[in-house]
């Protein structure tokens, strides 16, 4: 959501009008009423037992014909869900140049959402039916099982939707060389661009509490299932046997999930983790700025903004997921873990040790900020404002 806010402010910056296209939803968008700026929402729905919303295909024939009327040179669509399908649809039937950018690891979300997918198969069939077959139909749902033989009959359908998506796309971009990867295992002609998401230093601000006794591990971000919470308080427990002054806080929104809130909870009552709650993201910096170390237990992410913010504070990080490599150097400033509780919080103990030596951790800090400066807002925005001229020389008859 950040990321496609600040590609949206570049743009509106730069004096290109946008036309953004979302689910109704709560929450603010800091660019709304902004000159330039057309927004047009689409009916939604609760997803069960999860805290989001996605959109709904009632309203998909007012939405095109909007659309149609605004005539956009390009269409970007960010996201694979009924809103991405929408903008593929509204390619096709307005021959329209399209990019699409693939956030999410949807397979590997179905692993921590087995409870949902049931719910998925009459939505793919009435996406089918209601996109008249411009997108795909019954038949590339069937063809999809035979493509994902592996995969059990709806991870497999999803599949197929993401592969027809990929395919009808003129350029796929990919926030990172995994997600690059992922596309190329759904639909391996894909034509492809890495494009990381910018991150700009967060304002730094007055310490939100006093700094623990000992060392301060920190994650934050979205606190759900697929994020490794409980493989973190796991590794934290044994790193606090040997690291007993250490403290581990999570920041962000830790009620929504019964599970994760009881776990969370029990170590808050043993005065081993700290919970602030969810803070806004400019009173972020403040707590990177406290924080001695960043770790990062999922293995879903695409990018992970996060790990930019914690590496532009200056954190040294330790992360499950080896294949998010833009701003870990392993070694210099920080390491990656194999993803148990026994291998992290090695991993977590032997970084805290290091952080102990000043010269270690002024080269580890530095390294953070140096990686991490690569990939700011103003070089994403660069990048797409001159990937979008590129696409829109294609014009209506390619």
């Amino acid at each position: 959501m950040f990321a496609v806010q600040q590609l949206e402010g570049a743009l509106l910056d730069a004096g290109h009008e946008v036309v953004v296209v979302v689910p109704k939803a709560c929450g603010p968008n800091p660019h709304a009423g902004r000159p330039g700026r057309t927004e047009v929402r689409l009916s939604s729905m609760r997803v069960p037992r999860m805290p989001t919303r996605v959109a709904t295909t009632y309203g998909f024939k007012k939405a095109l014909s909007r659309i149609e009327k605004l005539r956009p040179d390009v269409l970007h669509v960010h996201g694979l869900g009924p809103v991405g399908i929408l903008g593929v649809l509204a390619a096709k039937r307005l021959n329209l140049p399209l990019i699409l950018t693939w956030h999410t690891d949807f397979e590997a979300y179905a692993d921590h959402y087995k409870i949902v997918l049931p719910l998925l198969i009459p939505v793919i069939k009435w996406f089918a039916t209601s996109t008249g077959g411009d997108v795909w139909d019954r038949a590339d749902l069937r063809q999809a099982k035979r493509i994902y033989d592996d995969k059990n009959r709806v991870v497999a359908q999803l599949l197929g939707v993401c592969r027809a998506m990929i395919e009808s796309a003129d350029v796929v971009t990919c926030p990172s060389g995994k997600t690059l990867k992922r596309c190329k295992d759904i639909y391996p002609q894909v034509t492809g661009k890495i494009i990381p998401n910018g991150v700009d230093p967060l304002p730094s601000g007055p310490p939100p509490f006093a700094h623990p006794q000992g060392p301060l591990v920190t994650y934050a971000g979205r606190i759900a299932p697929e994020k490794g919470i409980h493989l973190l308080v796991e590794a934290f427990n044994l790193v606090h046997k040997t690291h007993p002054t250490a403290k581990l806080m999570v920041v962000g929104n830790w009620e929504p999930y019964p599970a994760i809130r009881e776990v969370l909870a029990r170590g808050q009552e043993q005065g081993i983790i700290i919970l602030p709650g969810e803070q806004r993201r400019e009173d972020l910096g403040a707590f990177y700025q406290m924080s001695d170390l960043f770790v990062f237990p999922s293995q879903t992410d695409t990018q992970a903004l996060v790990l930019h913010e914690a590496a532009l504070a200056g954190l040294p990080i330790v992360s499950v997921d080896s294949e998010l490599d833009l701003v870990v150097n392993p070694g210099v400033n920080g390491d990656f873990s194999e993803p148990t509780p026994e291998e992290l919080a090695k991993t977590i103990g032997q970084v805290l040790d290091k952080l102990s030596d000043p010269n270690w951790a002024q080269t580890a800090s530095a390294e953070s900020k140096r990686l991490a400066g690569q990939w700011s807002i103003k070089s994403q925005s660069r990048a797409y404002l001159d990937l979008y001229a590129e696409i829109a020389t294609l014009g209506p008859s390619h």
